[in-house]
């Protein structure tokens, strides 16, 4: 048996993979040079005033045949566009899962409101429907149906039971651009919509977010609330303008001339990273000890993250060293992804909210933080590697990753662990 590079051994892959921290990871080009040469020759670099940003949510708009798009400043800003669209009332509750960015979260508790955690389906890792129903009360007034790493949530049965329950369906689409669930893009299934265009998404402006809807109303609200609930449309200085507690999330003509270039690109992106995924699928076939990302039938992945499986009954001790390993093989993974469930933060068991107060949870809160809330969350959160995913990984670069795969999974296997 080989040493492994952990051991001492030479590395499997050795060479700089690409990287969505550095050049050779990314899509920039002349496109988004020349847009942000013409956002800096206009003079102007605010939206209010500017045309960049504009263009980027037309277009955009376009893209998913949907007729409202609002960009603004982050992912999480995305999503609490999302949620203050709803003008919830403090105490109301808005079901969320476990395994996700914690910005998927957030807005709910700047909102006041109490985010209530389903559990997750073991093999997609994304919310179940059966289990998002056993949480629901009367105070329930939204489900975030976050699609994880490229992965869609089951969007026929979340719509569903959305709309037998009055509830709006909130997607989170920020590690799923060009998902499909039953032929429909991710974003255009749900009441309301968003996307990220942080740096490590699969398109980027550095720091940005898109949202997306069909509804008018909600599409007003959220416009109205990422620009201090100024309707720019009233020519007032007078301070009735400002109508409702709202943020500042616009986003700048700069950022918006890099997403206009980005978005452009976003459906080849996919398609490549696709392909190197559906290849290194084949090539794990016969490795044991591991499972490949679980993709439902019904959807198509777009491979934000490729989520290797660690099957062994060693648990997560065990996906700790396999993913060290790995690591030291020379693939770039997130060795457990998040590690535990969100609830198991500071922020939820202290609860650490405002000041000492424990608001909004001390006044309407239901669920404990504690370790069996989420199980098959948990489960599978000790079985997870997140092996980072690029559109420029070569068929050699996948061979590599495959080879050091193999090469760990022969080294922890039960069968070499009992010689």
């Amino acid at each position: 048996m080989n040493t492994l590079a952990i051991e001492g051994g030479l590395k499997t892959v050795r060479e700089a993979l690409p990287h969505f921290q550095n050049a050779a990871g990314r899509t920039f080009d002349e496109t988004e040079e020349g847009l942000v040469l013409e956002a800096l020759r206009s003079g102007c670099l605010s939206k209010n005033g500017g045309s960049m940003v504009k263009r980027l949510e037309r277009e955009f708009a376009a893209m998913v045949e949907l007729p409202f798009a609002i960009a603004c400043s982050s992912g999480t800003a995305a999503v609490h566009l999302c949620v203050a669209a709803l003008d919830l009332e403090p105490g109301d509750e808005v079901i969320v899962p476990p395994i996700t960015d914690i910005g998927s979260i957030l807005p709910v508790l700047w909102q006041n409101a109490i985010p209530v955690f389903s559990d997750v389906e073991p093999r997609t890792m994304t919310l179940d429907p059966v289990d998002v129903e056993r949480r629901l009360t009367k105070r329930t007034r939204a489900i975030i149906a976050v699609h994880l790493a490229g992965q869609m949530c089951d969007m026929d049965s979340l719509r569903s039971l959305a709309d037998a329950r009055g509830l709006t369906l909130i997607e989170d689409c920020s590690q799923a651009y060009w998902a499909e669930h039953n032929g429909r893009l991710a974003g255009t299934i749900g009441d309301i919509s968003c996307f990220s265009l942080q740096q490590s998404k699969h398109i980027t402006c550095g720091e940005g977010g898109l949202v997306v809807t069909r509804n008018r109303r909600l599409f007003q609200r959220a416009a109205l609330f990422s620009d201090k609930a100024w309707p720019r449309d009233i020519h007032t200085l007078g301070a009735a303008r400002f109508l409702f507690l709202s943020q500042n999330y616009r986003m700048s003509e700069l950022q918006g001339a890099v997403a206009l270039g980005q978005i452009r690109k976003v459906k080849d992106v996919v398609g490549r990273r696709r392909h190197a995924a559906e290849l290194l699928d084949r090539l794990l076939a016969d490795v044991p000890m591991v499972n490949p990302p679980y993709v439902s039938p019904k959807t198509k992945h777009s491979y934000w993250l490729y989520f290797l499986r660690v099957k062994d009954a060693r648990g997560a001790a065990l996906t700790q060293q396999f993913g060290e390993a790995l690591v030291a093989e020379g693939v770039p993974a997130w060795v457990r992804y998040i590690v535990d469930p969100l609830y198991r933060s500071p922020l939820f068991t202290k609860p650490a909210t405002y000041g000492t107060s424990g608001y909004p949870f001390s006044e309407w809160g239901t669920q404990i933080f504690e370790p069996g809330l989420c199980p098959n969350a948990e489960r599978a959160l000790d079985e997870v590697i997140a092996i980072h995913w690029n559109e420029n990984l070569k068929d050699s670069h996948v061979h590599q990753i495959a080879a050091a795969i193999s090469a760990v999974a022969s080294r922890y296997s039960p069968a070499a662990n009992s010689i």
